[in-house]
């Protein structure tokens, strides 16, 4: 059973929450930080990255910059340019791309259910990366990134999501980058018992994206237990702030690939070998873009390529081992190109599919020598290999539109 609580949320008003809501804080280096903030100081990004407050002789991790997050936070709160919610809610956020809507519940989730592994994780987190969003959350004490989880639809979830949505929204705007927000409160006594009790229900949930967000929330709540040993669980350190979507509500793009050269190989003796476990069809200028599992697009000397896996490929049954991006790294980038570990290799770039295949192009035009272009990883195969208890390969997947922060604030109190 999970528990899926609703929570006093801290939030942009109305006229505001436009400029206030942000990309996450990881996908911008810290130049592209400064440039955002320049240009809208209202951007959550300045609390998110508060280095962008100070030039660059202070170092991103130092105290003053966490403290400075907090300073910030705060004047916005006695400012007006947030608000806080009387009543505990639930929220609905619905994130529209490309004429594509999908819908979640904004919510918190509880630190043991991750513990328990009620919710389950399929990517390992890195201590480095953890130790900046919790000394974000603690210093804050707040968590100002919601994690993105998702979950087997629920008739009953949905019922109540779709009447909230014939209300008025609390918010309703478009971002500089085209994506559609709107936000609905959940505040009626029966609507809130009838999420909660129907999230009761469900044996797992999953965590999308965000595992490192997660992994320091889940840390920042057991030290805050460590600090005040008389907890009794109800306290708000116990919970970290989700939006969760139902299965039928998500896309995932694809994760594409290039690799610097072909490890000495020439074009041809190239060809022969993938050829063991792969069968190439030349398509010539024609960008080819997989349409279905075990395919993929090759761009090599300015000519696509169709590969497919050969019929003992698709039988693999292990979860992990039968994914396409498992496929192409075991059966053609380690024996093939000799990238035998992805995660430290430079000679392979991850280009996320948002950017499409003429990104791929371009890439290969100027400084790699080939390009993968993959058919996106399922939901349903993310589940599977999260209930097996395993892992999935490095950049698997890529969630679009991403979540903005800044919308939802989630303050954990220090008592």
């Amino acid at each position: 059973m999970a528990v899926i609580k609703p929570f006093i949320c801290v939030r942009p008003n109305e006229a505001e929450a436009c400029q206030v809501a942000a990309l996450p804080y990881d996908v911008y280096n810290r130049e592209e930080a400064k440039e955002v903030v320049k240009k809208n100081p209202k951007s959550f990004l300045a609390i998110d990255r508060a280095e962008t407050q100070f030039d660059d002789s202070v170092g991103i991790y130092e105290e003053c910059v966490y403290e400075k997050a907090r300073q910030l936070l705060e004047e916005r709160m006695e400012d007006g340019t947030f608000i806080t919610d009387q009543d505990r809610c639930y929220y609905v956020y619905e994130l529209t791309m490309d004429g594509r809507s999908q819908t979640g519940i904004v919510a918190c989730a509880s630190i043991d259910d991750y513990d328990q592994g009620i919710i389950k994780k399929h990517e390992n987190t890195r201590e480095e990366k953890e130790q900046d969003r919790i000394h974000h959350v603690d210093t804050c004490s707040a968590q100002t990134g919601p994690i993105f989880l998702a979950y087997r639809s629920n008739e009953v979830i949905a019922a109540e999501v779709a009447k909230a949505k014939e209300q008025a929204p609390i918010y309703d705007f478009v971002s500089e980058d085209g994506i559609g927000h709107r936000v609905w409160k959940i505040a009626e006594e029966g609507a809130v018992a009838a999420i909660k009790e129907a999230f009761v229900t469900l044996q797992q949930i999953y965590i999308a994206d965000g595992h490192h967000r997660a992994a320091s929330a889940v840390k920042v709540g057991k030290k805050r237990r460590t600090e005040h040993p008389s907890y009794d669980g109800t306290e708000e350190f116990n919970y970290f702030l989700s939006v969760l979507f139902p299965e039928d509500q998500l896309k995932i793009l694809p994760y594409n690939r290039t690799v610097k050269d072909l490890n000495g190989l020439t074009t041809e003796a190239f060809l022969a070998k993938i050829e063991e476990h792969f069968t190439v069809t030349a398509v010539g200028s024609t960008v080819y873009e997989p349409e279905r599992k075990g395919t993929f697009g090759m761009y090599l000397d300015e000519a696509w390529y169709a590969l497919e896996a050969k019929p003992e490929l698709l039988q693999i049954t292990d979860p992990v081992k039968g994914l396409d991006v498992s496929l192409l790294q075991d059966y053609l980038l380690q024996p093939v190109l000799g990238i035998n570990d992805p995660r430290t290799d430079a000679r392979v770039e991850f280009i996320g599919g948002i950017r499409g295949t003429k990104e791929l192009e371009r890439r290969v035009q100027t400084d790699q020598k080939v390009a993968f272009s993959m058919y996106p990883t399922s939901i349903q195969e993310l589940f599977l290999v999260a209930d097996a208890g395993k892992l999935m390969p490095p950049k698997s997947t890529w969630f679009e539109p991403k979540l903005r922060s800044g919308l939802f604030i989630h303050p954990i109190e220090r008592g």
